[in-house]
């Protein structure tokens, strides 16, 4: 589900699939929401996505421009080694893809690949007992949140493996000392779940700032709520028009992403 129209079909590259220029549309939208919400790490960190029926091809975001540059025109395809596909006047990060290669490489249906450095994100990585059910977010990723140990600058793609081993087949982890990252079957999807999670890390951060002992939530009551969150999110359209009410507000806020 999308509520970008496709419009401004000019300035779609000659040859390009509207299945593709929709999905860069999307990326392209996704990019310039991190940006407003403060998600960014300047000109690193990466949101990545699967070209449609395109078998492991990827979108990404040109190094070297900020976030709120990014449009569905001068977003760069590369294969699973990070290797640009076709012409591209922008280089990529393929040290930053790494991360983001080892989800989509071992899971088919992680069709949209978000990472950040968030101070709220990097907070709760920081910490020994990673995200606490305190609070009404956090208790949505109760037993579905995977953890990654630090490696160091991921550089090394051996670490792929061991990263892909312990994010099995959940959909949001907690790199240790690091970040955050999630995935779907969509962007609207994988964007949802880095909103709670952003959510709940901040919360949880907040509600530590006071020193007093957390109230963590029961665990059968955690489940449910995980349990309703999945079924608001995966099984229905909470994700979908989420991001179709987002995808409005960047139209009137700041439409360059669609060119």
């Amino acid at each position: 589900m999308s509520a970008i129209p496709m419009r401004r079909n000019d300035a779609k590259p000659a040859g390009m699939s509207p299945e593709e220029w929709q999905a860069r549309q999307e990326l392209a939208c996704a990019y310039r929401l991190f940006d407003h919400f403060g998600w960014h790490e300047i000109i690193f960190n990466h949101i990545t996505l699967r070209v449609p029926g395109e078998e492991g091809r990827f979108l990404i975001n040109p190094f070297g421009l900020l976030y709120r540059e990014v449009k569905a025109s001068n977003l760069v395809k590369i294969d699973i080694q990070g290797k640009i596909i076709g012409d591209s006047r922008h280089p990529v990060n393929p040290a930053g893809f790494v991360v983001h290669s080892a989800v989509h490489a071992n899971r088919p249906d992680a069709h949209c690949v978000m990472h950040t450095h968030t101070t709220a994100g990097m907070a709760v990585a920081c910490q020994e007992d990673g995200l606490i059910f305190n609070n009404f977010t956090a208790v949505f990723f109760y037993d579905r949140l995977a953890y990654h140990d630090y490696e160091g600058i991921t550089l090394d793609t051996d670490e792929c493996e061991r990263l892909a081993a312990d994010l099995g087949g959940r959909d949001a982890m907690i790199l240790r000392n690091h970040g955050l990252l999630t995935c779907g079957t969509s962007v609207a999807l994988a964007f949802a779940r880095m909103h709670l999670l952003q959510r709940a890390c901040e919360v949880q951060i907040a509600s530590q700032a006071g020193g007093a002992r957390p109230r963590l939530v029961p665990a059968e009551i955690a489940a449910k709520a995980a349990m309703q969150a999945e079924r608001a999110y995966v099984e229905g359209t909470d994700a979908d028009l989420q991001f179709a009410a987002l995808q409005r507000w960047m139209l009137e806020k700041d439409p360059g992403f669609l060119e």
